[in-house]
């Protein structure tokens, strides 16, 4: 018999040695057959049978709190400056430069500045010594252990300034490692609030909104304009434009009609659509897209795991070279135990890898964070240190290389017309539209000051194009495949068509129906530092850059070509772009 699997989102993981002890001690459970706990992501996978309340008593010794995957609960926020352990390390460290302050006035053996020391490392290493004195009692050594038994020496031999440094600066290791993991915790939470939590489902004839875990494969799904869709699948009724923004990273929406296919967490902009449920909520291309976050964020950086084994046998190996100091000299040479004592506790106290500790998690956090400021995320430790070794780097490319919003390009004149009276009429009819291309048209009109019209009896031509009524003469504004319909295109307009979409550009054309009066081209624009960037890059040693795209081939192809990338890959999906990734 197949053991089950339950998933379970956790709140209150405050680190990774509490990761591993709450792990331990799920394994004691005697139904459960394994687990797995992604620190990063704050997820636990339990093969077989445990309660949560069996699970919440194995982490009650850090408070963990465990909700199942789907739970709807909302998580509490808390500021960074209201959690308990950074109030105190705040404490700690006023209270330690207090402690100098009144050293360097009444000198070390001052009672008011050795009671301030005293005070900043009581306060500040209150959770150290609390697991530092259990993992003693229980012989298990670690950097937690070490560093009490360096703290107690520190104090035994009156180092107090220097046992309230190294309580200082472990507790801030501490504070600055939970930030970042809350960071990369929240950027999950922010993937999963992108699809809806209930769809609109068609059954028989009763229309029901219900929760997606409950959608079944085949279910038709009903989506009205302006709704996000909740499941992937396929049109089988109505025509629409699909902002894919959230999963393709394309700027443009794209027309959908049936037996298209359609994501989860995209937005329906114009029609209505009807579509088969083609994947089950687990499966879902938004759903592989937060599984690959999270797994991400479980990799540690080599340089932290070698931290982690290195503290297995460097503690104990401290501890005993400074046991043998202390005993040696005065039992086989006579020496003096009170000088030999001090000499083992001072290995003690200078053994303690606190910087060793504290520098690993402090680099790589500070690093995230810098990269984080300046708009690169970089998913874990690990990734952080393989930048070093890079030799191809691959770019999404809108809103990276390019900025993600369309402008107007190119506006060619059909008619004697002018420039500005044809965005005018373009600008009084897509004055009552949504859609990015529009946005596109309005923006350039005001920036070149067109002629203000008026539109009225305004009627979109769903994925096609809109028309509205200005001075009394009907005008269309849409897609090449609209005029088709209308008057066909010559043979001139077409080559022109070809020539700006072989540019990367979408094409409109703007007419009535007995003639065409121009063309508008928008495209998204390419960022103007980053042709720069790429030839950086080639000089730095980067051999391969590569540009993986959502987008149409031309616009890839064209916006390629123009930044002097060495390949690019259009028309991927985000599963797409990470094979490309793992080739």
């Amino acid at each position: 018999m197949e053991e089950s699997k339950q998933v379970y989102r956790l709140q209150g993981l405050s680190c990774t040695n509490c990761a591993a002890k709450f792990e331990k001690n799920i394994r004691e459970i005697d139904t459960v057959e394994d687990v797995q706990l992604n620190f990063g992501a704050a997820k636990l996978t339990v093969q077989g049978t445990a309660t949560v309340e069996q699970l919440e008593e194995a982490g009650a010794f850090d408070g963990i709190k465990v909700l199942p995957e789907r739970t709807r609960e909302p998580e509490v926020k808390q500021s960074f400056w209201r959690k308990r352990e950074n109030i105190t390390t705040g404490i700690s460290l006023f209270f330690t430069v207090l402690g100098y302050v009144f050293l360097i006035l009444k000198g070390e053996t001052a009672p008011i500045a050795i009671g301030s020391f005293i005070a900043g490392i009581v306060i500040g290493g209150y959770n150290l010594f609390k697991i530092g004195i259990q993992n003693l009692t229980k012989l298990q050594f670690d950097m937690k252990t070490l560093m009490t038994i360096a703290i107690i020496g520190a104090a035994i031999i009156g180092e107090w300034a220097e046992g309230a440094v190294v309580v200082f600066l472990f507790a801030l290791s501490e504070a600055l490692e939970s930030y970042s993991m809350d960071k990369a915790r929240q950027s999950i939470k922010s993937l999963m609030g992108i699809a809806p939590k209930k769809a609109t489902i068609r059954r028989g004839s009763s229309i029901l909104d219900i929760d997606v875990e409950d959608v079944q494969i085949n279910d038709i799904m009903i989506i009205k304009p302006g709704q996000k869709i909740a499941m992937d699948g396929e049109v089988v009724k109505g025509q629409s434009t699909i902002n894919q923004a959230a999963i393709t990273g394309e700027s443009i929406p794209v027309h959908k009609t049936t037996g298209d296919e359609v994501y989860a967490g995209t937005m329906n902009e114009q029609g209505s659509l009807e579509v088969r449920v083609t994947k089950r909520v687990e499966d879902t291309t938004i759903a592989k897209i937060i599984h690959l976050v999270e797994e991400a964020q479980a990799e540690r950086a080599p340089s932290q795991q070698f931290v982690d084994k290195f503290a297995k046998y460097y503690t104990p190996a401290i501890m005993s070279i400074a046991l043998l100091i202390a005993v040696i000299p005065p039992v086989f040479l006579g020496a003096s135990w009170s000088e030999w004592v001090y000499s083992g506790l001072a290995v003690l106290v200078v053994g303690c890898p606190c910087a060793l500790v504290v520098s690993t998690p402090v680099a790589i956090v500070t690093a995230i964070g810098n990269a984080a400021r300046n708009g690169v995320l970089i998913k874990g430790g690990i990734h952080l240190e393989e930048t070093g070794h890079l030799r191809a780097i691959a770019f999404d490319k809108t809103g990276t290389l390019t900025k993600g919003k369309p402008e107007v390009t190119d506006v060619i004149l059909l008619t004697d017309r002018e420039v500005k009276e044809v965005l005018g009429i373009a600008r009084a009819i897509e004055e009552f539209s949504q859609h990015p291309l529009a946005s596109a048209i309005k923006r350039e009109a005001i920036r070149l000051q067109a002629v203000p019209y008026e539109a009225e009896h305004f009627t979109s031509i769903t994925g096609k194009g809109v028309k509205a009524t200005v001075r009394e003469e009907e005008y269309y504004i849409g897609s090449p495949t609209l005029f088709e319909n209308l008057i066909p295109n010559s043979t001139e307009i077409k080559e022109k068509i070809a020539q700006l979409q072989a540019e990367g550009k979408t094409v409109m054309l703007l007419g009535t129906q007995s003639s065409i009066e121009a063309l508008i081209a928008v495209a998204d624009q390419v960022r103007k530092t980053s042709a720069m960037l790429i030839q950086k890059l080639h000089q730095l040693g980067i051999k391969h850059t590569v540009m993986l795209t959502g987008d149409n081939e031309l616009t890839g192809k064209a916006i390629g070509s123009s930044l002097g990338l060495t390949s690019t890959k259009a028309e991927l999906l985000p599963e797409d772009k990470l094979i490309e990734i793992k080739n």
